[in-house]
């Protein structure tokens, strides 16, 4: 299965699935960082507004990459029940860790957006970020947008993990949805990360 040079490539790829549907006054919002270089692609294909919604992936304690839910900076958290059975886990045990992660994620959206009204009542929001893994991060930020009254969510993603896909009550594009996943990283050339100069300057 191909692979994608770099996520400039996979936002291209991305944005020509999506060009043949109609959106009506279309907002795209990349989640930070990986996503908004893919964002970028998306919104300028579509002619559509370029903007951010920072989730922050929950850790498990003592292993805080395996993320077990996720948070934005001013809505509840969501959790994956079945990842918190396997580890004997309660969200209380959670509370401190998901505060901080909210904490962090209100500090980001600031960074990114500033005071910048953003308007997504009414719009069709297009969620992309460089891949769906357990798409823990991305439930959080839809059920952020779903809050503010948009006409239609899509959540897009140029790979996704065939088993997370049929998690989602959302739609979700996928340009690869490869038998063995393994990570997002592998399904790229090229996959450094994202800086916070590079995200602001997408967005500028």
């Amino acid at each position: 299965m191909k692979r994608f040079a770099n996520r400039q490539e996979a936002g291209r790829a991305l944005a020509a699935r999506l060009a043949t549907q109609p959106w009506h006054d279309p907002l795209v919002l990349g989640l930070p960082r990986g996503g908004v270089p893919v964002a970028k692609e998306v919104a300028a294909q579509l002619n559509a507004e370029l903007d951010v919604v920072v989730a922050r992936k929950i850790g498990a304690p003592g292993h805080p990459e395996y993320g077990v839910g996720a948070v934005t900076a001013d809505s509840e958290p969501i959790y994956d029940a079945r990842v918190l059975r396997a580890l004997n886990l309660t969200e209380e045990q959670l509370d401190r860790t998901c505060d901080e992660e909210r904490a962090e994620a209100a500090r980001r959206t600031v960074l990114y957006r500033g005071d910048k009204p953003l308007t997504i009542k009414d719009r069709d929001v297009i969620l992309v970020d460089d891949g769906l893994a357990t798409g823990v991060t991305a439930r959080a930020a839809l059920h952020w947008i779903h809050q503010h009254e948009p006409r239609s969510v899509t959540l897009a993603v140029p790979v996704a993990a065939r088993d997370s896909l049929q998690t989602f009550t959302t739609p979700v594009v996928a340009v690869l949805t490869p038998r063995h996943f393994g990570a997002v990283s592998r399904w790229y050339d090229r996959f450094d990360q994202t800086t916070d100069a590079e995200v602001l300057s997408a967005l500028s």
